[in-house]
């Protein structure tokens, strides 16, 4: 007989693993402590964020759009005000469900992971909040100081980059698809891609289209944030 393969469990974050979408939430924190605009962010913030939804998503400009108001600033500056984002918007909504389910799959010997659109800078303190080492997020461009120029760098984790990430991060650990146990929980189609990639799916607080989707497949459903009735 054969070992037992090795499992890895891949979890989206916003709207999975926290109640909130941590991207959209960093564009009004920056608001609210005066670093944009808070009209004309908002309105295009929230363009975005409908087109997010849709899967109509240009993720290159919207993440030059999202960290335009880190990019002028220093980077002292960012990890000051991330680390207040952190104290006042993050760790309040990172719940006990979602910290008891990484565990869970921790004890039980999985390899777990992050996978996420949102980029490096607001989740990297994320993940480690939520005890998770390894991330897979929107990697930032960084000109010769080595700060952020405004781009993309490598493919974005969105959709199916979602795949050609995940396929990458395993191949550095010097393996594959066909030789691991895969687990993903994501809430929305934009992450069918992958879903449909992994042994197990996972519909987690599932938008309308995928909680459809995945009861007609067969797929789990976990509604992680619902209160016991």
């Amino acid at each position: 007989m054969g070992s037992a393969k090795n499992k890895i469990t891949f979890f989206d974050l916003d709207h999975t693993l926290l109640p909130i979408d941590s991207d959209y939430a960093w564009g009004e924190f920056t608001q609210a402590i005066g670093w944009t605009d808070p009209v004309e962010f908002k309105r295009r913030n929230d363009a975005f964020f409908e087109h997010y939804k849709a899967g109509t998503l240009d993720v290159h400009d919207y993440v030059r759009f999202a960290v335009e108001a880190i990019r002028i600033r220093s980077e002292a500056e960012y990890r000051e005000a991330h680390a207040r984002f952190m104290r006042e918007v993050i760790r309040p909504v990172v719940l006990p469900a979602a910290l008891n389910l990484i565990r869970r799959h921790r004890a039980a010997g999985d390899t777990v992971a992050v996978i996420t659109a949102t980029n490096e800078l607001v989740t990297r303190p994320i993940a480690d909040a939520l005890e998770i080492e390894e991330l897979i997020a929107v990697e930032l461009e960084r000109d010769g100081a080595g700060w952020i120029t405004g781009e993309i760098s490598g493919v974005p984790s969105l959709g199916a980059g979602k795949v050609v990430r995940a396929t990458h991060w395993l191949a550095q650990r010097g393996t594959d698809w066909l030789d691991v146990e895969t687990t993903f929980y994501s809430d929305s189609m934009n992450d069918l891609p992958l879903l449909e990639q992994v042994d197990h799916p996972v519909a987690t607080n599932p938008d309308p289209r995928l909680r459809t989707l995945a009861l007609e497949r067969g797929w789990r459903v976990l509604d992680l944030f619902a209160k016991p009735q």
